[in-house]
């Protein structure tokens, strides 16, 4: 099994997320493999979910099966190559094609890992259930109508049930793994604190992928602005696919902003409250929330209803990061002082009108 393991968790992962493997390489030893199977598995059930040229209830189905196998509660054979075929990325057809050697995997994990694994992976699956009922509608024909949540309740849940479940995640799994006993009652001691800045952390960055990705989203018929919020502006979702509303919709824009930016900070102060000598799992957060930060930057400054402009953080941005952070984390306090709010950041490229795309 030391082929299959290689071939899923290194090249494998790293074809299906270039940007995750490059945080995965820097997770300890002593939880990179399950927390790859558990990014290789979501990866699937997202991929299923995302197969749109199939009818929700064939998906539903798929997911249903994937899940019911991956919590031990069925033992069918798993055959998604109806699936398979209509994937465009090579990769993505594969992790279809091998996924039962990826559930071979996970039994093979020790017992509280593999509880650990499936309880986040049910989490992610209800995220994605729950996403493809809610805009069942709109993926019916080529006329799609555009749907919207009702509440931040409802956003709330959703960036809960595909992310900050995977904060609780990590955390047991360094629990279990990585600290040492007077660690873990230190963390303890604060442990509400710790454990909702876990959570916290997972939902401050898909909140921001969300926030990114509004225009594709609402070009698919997906809004995931709550309506609760848009009616306050005297917005329908439907006003959003015209870039000159972007005025109006500033306000609601930016209070969704200082909401992801505020999770940011709270998965910083995670971050910071790793015993000093992790510096694998410290840099392992850090790097997503400082990509995260520059993200919201770009997201402050821009027309963001306008699907030709471009909020990815440049690579070269993303490898300055990284050299900037590695010089840093060998020394006490120098890895926190990297912290600096994203509408501090805006305020500043636009006094300098510095373009950050």
């Amino acid at each position: 099994m030391a082929d299959a393991t290689k071939s899923l968790l290194t090249d494998l992962l790293k074809q299906v997320s270039r940007s995750f493997y490059l945080t995965l390489r820097i997770v300890p030893a002593s939880v990179r493999a399950q927390i790859g199977l558990a990014y290789l598995l979501a990866r699937t059930t997202d991929t299923i979910a995302d197969t749109e040229i199939l009818p929700i209830e064939r998906r539903l189905a798929a997911l249903s099966a994937l899940r019911a196998k991956i919590l031990g509660t069925s033992e069918a054979a798993l055959n998604f190559s109806d699936l398979a075929q209509h994937q465009g990325s090579p990769a993505e057809r594969t992790l279809l094609e091998r996924i039962e050697e990826s559930v071979t995997l996970l039994r093979m994990l020790q017992p509280g890992d593999l509880a650990h694994v499936r309880n986040v992976i049910d989490f992610i699956c209800s995220g994605q259930e729950l996403d493809l009922k809610r805009f069942n509608d709109q993926n019916q024909g080529e006329a799609r109508r555009l749907t919207a949540l009702s509440s931040e309740r409802e956003l709330d849940d959703y960036t809960y049930r595909v992310a900050g479940c995977v904060g609780e995640f990590w955390t047991h799994l360094c629990f279990d793994h990585l600290y040492q006993p007077q660690e873990q009652r230190r963390l303890a001691a604060n442990a509400p604190e710790f454990q909702a800045d876990a959570v916290r952390f997972g939902k401050g960055l898909q909140l921001v992928n969300i926030l990114r990705d509004l225009p594709r989203d609402l070009r698919q018929g997906r809004c995931y602005i709550p309506q609760e919020l848009l009616a306050e502006a005297g917005l329908r979702a439907e006003d959003l696919l015209h870039p000159a509303n972007e005025p109006r919709f500033r306000p609601v824009y930016d209070r969704l902003v200082t909401q992801a930016e505020t999770h940011l900070a709270a998965g910083w102060r995670y971050t910071s409250a790793i015993p000093h000598h992790y510096w694998r799992m410290r840099l392992a957060c850090a790097w997503p929330i400082l990509i995260g930060v520059h993200t919201i930057t770009l997201l402050r400054i821009n027309n963001i209803l306008d699907p030709a402009t471009p909020l990815k953080v440049p690579r070269s941005a993303v490898r300055t990061m990284l050299i900037r952070t590695l010089v840093r984390v060998p020394f006490a306090g120098a890895l926190e002082r990297l912290w600096t709010p994203a509408g501090q950041q805006a305020g500043k490229a636009v006094a300098s009108r510095q373009d950050l795309t």
